[in-house]
């Protein structure tokens, strides 16, 4: 066992470490690697390379690159695209008009994707000529873009709930079915922000008249039926019981193939570029994989989650209240670290404290990915600002960060409603 005080200098040597810049793989590694020697001596190591070498061979962990082509697909072969134009003539008679697109584009493509970075880029992108030819505030753009797409680690199937799920044993099937409800709702939230947004200041719409008759809407829905078939699919096979989330991915590649080959897309050049970019994003996911496991070890060994979770039990912190602090801490680390850095470098320790204050997993699980969605809109590391900022490629990343704000705040209250009913995350998964 290690004293409290190692354990908070130990933390801090992990953080700072991050923000000089190594990659958050190698600072768990090597601090993992420093515990053990500094605990049992180079006689661990050996057991140590073992465990790696099975929890890397999970069967959960194949869901990653699966998920991730999934996307990359639909995003080379313009299904993506098709669906943002179709969603935008079905929105556009909200206040806010083509603002709304955005946000509804996201929550799909997220519904397919499970990625935040792949829904930024690509709905910036497809995005940003229209709303600059009809003279819209790039700010509320900006804003609105860079903030639906955190939707795609929260809305199912999503990469950070597998990881969560992974590095915490708990039940993939489970994590995506409790994402649903707070992914729309926080959806919603940001529909209604753009909409009262619009109506104080009517300039942010521009001076778009532009409305599709219903033949022309009709004729693009058919862009939304093969997204929205593939999502119900995935979901409704994990929920109803017939596929594990992992089989539910294979099903979805293969469908979303199918869907390029519907639009005659599905060519070579369209899968290389599919498959290296699955590559490379799966690469640097496993790489944060090792180290997390690998840390996840050193620390049970030396005993410092039952450590951290005795003295926190031992201060009488009421859930409420450590909940209150935790949302504190990851509003801090969010300014130094990414979403997954955060993400994958406090589980480890805090997950053995709000299950020892029995707070419930699944709610914690999705718990930290909305802290995570807002470490993506806070600077100076907020992932999803200089994506939307390069895509852009004008004016200053400040318009960005201006324009996501009042999303930011969005994003809380659904922390808070969460926080005050749970069962807000819990109803589905206990329905199962």
């Amino acid at each position: 066992m290690v004293g409290i005080e190692v354990i908070f200098i130990g933390f801090l040597c992990v953080i700072g470490l991050l923000m000089l810049g190594l990659h958050v793989g190698t600072v768990m590694v090597v601090t993992a690697l420093l515990g053990l020697m500094w605990g049992f001596g180079p006689s661990m190591m050996n057991s140590a390379g073992n465990l790696m070498w099975g929890q890397m061979n999970s069967f959960v962990l194949t869901a990653i690159p699966l998920y991730i082509l999934m996307g990359e697909i639909l995003v080379k072969s313009q299904v993506a695209e098709r669906m943002y134009r179709s969603l935008s003539d079905w929105v556009q008679w909200l206040p806010g008009r083509l603002l709304h697109s955005n946000i509804a584009s996201s929550s799909m493509f997220a519904a397919i994707s499970g990625s935040s970075v792949a829904t930024a880029a690509t709905i910036s992108t497809v995005a940003f000529p229209s709303f600059r030819e009809n003279n819209y505030d790039e700010r509320w753009v900006a804003g609105s873009i860079a903030s639906g797409a955190t939707l795609g680690i929260l809305i199912p199937p999503s990469i950070n709930l597998i990881i969560y799920g992974a590095v915490t044993d708990t039940s993939i099937g489970d994590l995506f079915i409790a994402g649903i409800v707070p992914g729309l709702l926080l959806a919603s939230f940001f529909v209604l922000i753009i909409a009262v947004a619009s109506v104080i200041w009517p300039d942010i719409s521009g001076n778009s008249d532009r409305k599709a008759d219903v033949s022309g809407r009709l004729s693009r829905l058919i862009d939304l039926v093969g997204p929205a078939f593939i999502f119900f699919m995935i979901i409704g096979s994990i929920y109803g019981g017939w596929a594990t989330p992992t089989e539910a991915a294979a099903v979805g590649v293969v469908s979303s193939l199918g869907l390029a080959a519907y639009y005659k897309k599905l060519n070579f050049e369209m899968l290389n570029e599919s498959l290296l970019g699955t590559v490379r994003i799966t690469a640097m996911i496993v790489l944060v994989l090792i180290g997390a496991f690998f840390l996840n070890f050193s620390m049970g060994v030396l005993g410092i989650p039952n450590e951290v979770a005795s003295f926190i039990t031992s201060l009488e912190v009421s859930p409420a209240e450590l909940i209150l602090y935790l949302v504190v801490l990851y509003l801090i680390l969010g300014c130094f670290l990414d979403a997954l850095a955060m993400m994958i470098t406090t589980i480890p320790v805090l997950f053995p404290v709000v299950t020892a204050v029995g707070i419930d997993p699944i709610w914690f699980g999705v718990f930290v990915v909305i802290m995570c969605e807002l470490a993506l809109l806070t600077p100076p590391v907020g992932m999803n600002l200089y994506i939307v900022q390069g895509v852009r490629n004008r004016g200053s990343i400040t318009d960005v960060m201006v324009g996501v704000l009042p999303f930011f705040i969005g994003i809380l209250l659904l922390v808070t409603l969460i926080t005050l009913f749970p069962s807000i995350v819990t109803f589905l998964p206990e329905l199962m």
